[in-house]
């Protein structure tokens, strides 16, 4: 099993500036990817950005690029997302997920960001 613990979000006016962190614990060692999913009222879950462990790539929705960063924590196992230039539109509930291999899907217990003009 495997526990995504989820920090930061919050309340900002667009164009500031906000930032998620999500630590895993539990069997980590057989995580291979983890990341951000946003559900904003009335939509499907989508994904934001993810990172691939082995290799440090980062993938990222279209409407992110140049605007959201992901990293990986240093010394544990934990991602980042450094959200910029944030839109009205970015508000929703911001998921960290972790997949390990089997594939087993797990997720946190989500974080509201609300952005407003």
């Amino acid at each position: 099993q495997v526990q995504l613990d989820e920090s930061g979000g919050g309340l900002v006016q667009a164009g500031g500036s906000l930032s998620l962190s999500c630590v895993a614990s539990g069997r980590t060692f057989s995580i291979f990817n983890m990341g951000w999913f946003r559900q904003a009222p009335g939509k499907e879950r989508e994904l934001v950005a993810r990172i691939t462990w082995s290799s440090g790539r980062a993938d990222y929705a279209d409407d992110v690029v140049g605007r959201f960063a992901i990293s990986r924590g240093n010394d544990k196992m934990s991602v980042n997302l450094q959200m910029n230039s944030l839109k009205p539109e970015d508000t929703a509930t911001y998921y960290c997920n972790a997949i390990e291999y089997g594939p087993q899907n797990y997720w946190g217990q989500g974080t509201q960001v609300t952005v407003f003009s």
